[in-house]
């Protein structure tokens, strides 16, 4: 994933988006949304990660999708280790988050921003 500048032959990695889709489990919004604001969300910041918005379905109750932002693949690997094999999240954060989500549905789309997009 690169971008060319004003230069041609000059490349540099271009930042990206992952829209992360999740089905959440019946009756379990309320819980889920205070656990991904209170622990998920200060967890994965703490450790480098930037989360551009989380929203919930304004109808759909099982509707959840969020977005965190990558500078390049490499920090991207960088910081899902950081996150995914902490004894912490690995113990502790992970098995409350199978309880509350599907995740075998879990949908991620990489994204990479336009020219005319706020978000870069």
């Amino acid at each position: 994933m690169l971008f060319s500048g004003s230069d041609q032959n000059e490349e540099t990695p271009m930042a990206f988006y992952e829209l992360r889709q999740y089905v959440i489990r019946p009756g379990c919004m309320a819980e889920w949304v205070k656990m991904f604001d209170s622990v998920i969300v200060p967890f994965q910041v703490a450790r480098g990660h930037v989360v551009g918005g989380s929203f919930r379905g304004e109808t759909d109750e099982s509707v959840f999708v969020w977005l965190r932002r990558f500078e390049s693949e490499a920090e991207r690997e960088r910081l899902y280790k950081a996150v995914y094999e902490d004894p912490e999240w690995t113990g502790v954060i992970s098995p409350k988050v199978g309880a509350l989500i599907e995740r075998e549905t879990i949908k991620v789309q990489r994204l990479t921003p336009t020219g005319s997009s706020v978000l870069r």
